[in-house]
């Protein structure tokens, strides 16, 4: 899988909003590259929300081991929810997992930095993980528009 490949498909879900920091936007340099996913179905950028997913195209401060420094590798990040993350990785997210190589490929691995949050990561989606990276970004996308729609809700009820 490419990266326009994975950002037509979660641009084509509805009230997705894609984030492609640059210069000149007032986003930090480290960011410019990568692509940040949000549910908004009015597509703005919310204030106070984490993207439900990202692609990053270079290694982070403290995410060197992710070896993203190398030719042509990404990594798509999701939010897909506790019961994936188990699923994936056999333990809960604040539980002590066995190391994992943070830059093998092609496979879902808990994420090397936010993992005790419940983010799971693939480094360069290819035959073996396409199909499960693609499940995991629609199930992130459903578990950001329920969070967004309780809220949207919520509001609601205060304004009557």
């Amino acid at each position: 899988m490419t990266i326009d490949e994975i950002i037509r498909f979660i641009t084509n879900l509805d009230g997705v909003l894609a984030l492609k920091p640059g210069p000149g936007d007032g986003s930090p340099e480290i960011s410019w590259g990568d692509t940040f996913f949000y549910y908004s179905p009015n597509g703005v950028a919310p204030k106070a929300t984490q993207p439900f997913a990202t692609i990053v195209t270079k290694n982070y401060p403290g995410d060197e081991k992710s070896r993203l420094d190398r030719p042509d590798a990404f990594r798509v990040n999701f939010a897909a929810g506790k019961e994936s993350f188990i699923q994936w990785t056999g333990h809960a997210p604040r539980e002590t997992a066995i190391d994992i190589d943070p830059s093998v490929t092609d496979a879902v691995i808990a994420h090397p930095v936010y993992g005790s949050v419940g983010w799971l990561a693939v480094v360069n989606p290819g035959r073996r993980a396409d199909k499960a990276t693609l499940e995991l970004l629609h199930k992130a996308y459903d578990l950001a528009r329920s969070r967004y729609e309780r809220r949207a809700g919520g509001d609601e009820q205060l304004t009557r």
